[in-house]
């Protein structure tokens, strides 16, 4: 993409809004349409009301922040790793929270549980970041491994990790999908104003998900082909 004189900075710039507004509209269906959320309470519901707040701002945005770490931040490489590490660290731990807060709300309610392309996809996806995270952590952050060795798993580990990062997005869709069809299913009206919301929140998620890719395959800085020179003001 720096051929085409893209740089990620303003990718950035808009995932970072889009970030924001997708945080608050999710906290806003949960909190306001939902009800709250709480780990214990005999409305089981408010229970399940973390998982969609944990998975998206714990686990998609905190992600999504350690992938645009070394784009976004003016630290040395070293530094930035260590944050890139840190913050994909804490997102599988509320990530694995998450998806421990469905579970005892679905258990709580005798509510069966992994029946859904969307747990299975879940939980995979949770599992393939894990597995990436200690790769990582191993290759690039524990001293040891041959240079030539981490030249050539870079790219791969480059690959494999926005392939699962996409994956948590399609996940989320899901998601977002499956709760409202189970809810509009139990009487809301589809045309509604949560109904509008969650779908929006959704859109909004696939539009972060999409800038935060794009950021993190365009180059920080455009370097000039050799030989070129930009046309002369006239």
């Amino acid at each position: 993409m720096g051929g085409l004189g893209v740089k990620a900075a303003p990718f950035t710039y808009v995932a970072h809004v889009l970030a924001v507004t997708s945080a608050v509209l999710v906290l806003v269906w949960c909190i306001y349409f939902r009800g709250g959320l709480a780990f214990e309470s005999t409305n089981k519901n408010l229970i399940f009301n973390l998982h969609p707040v944990l998975m998206l701002i714990g686990f998609i945005i905190l992600g999504s922040e350690a992938i645009m770490a070394y784009k976004v931040l003016p630290w040395s490489h070293d530094v930035n790793k260590a944050i890139h590490l840190v913050l994909h660290g804490i997102a599988i731990v509320l990530g694995i929270f998450g998806i421990y807060c469905a579970f005892k709300n679905h258990n709580e309610s005798g509510i069966a549980n992994l029946y859904s392309l969307h747990s299975w996809l879940g939980i995979g996806t949770i599992s393939l970041y894990t597995i990436q995270w200690i790769f990582g952590f191993v290759t690039f952050f524990v001293p040891g491994a041959a240079p030539n060795f981490k030249r050539g798993a870079l790219p791969w580990h480059v690959l494999f990790g926005l392939f699962v990062y996409i994956l948590a997005v399609a996940t989320s869709q899901l998601g977002f999908l499956e709760k409202l069809t189970f809810l509009e299913s139990s009487g809301l009206e589809k045309y509604g104003t949560e109904a509008f919301l969650v779908n929006f929140t959704a859109l909004i998620v696939v539009l972060f998900g999409a800038s935060v890719v794009v950021a993190a395959v365009a180059p920080a800085q455009i370097e000039e082909t050799p030989g070129y020179s930009p046309l002369p003001d006239n």
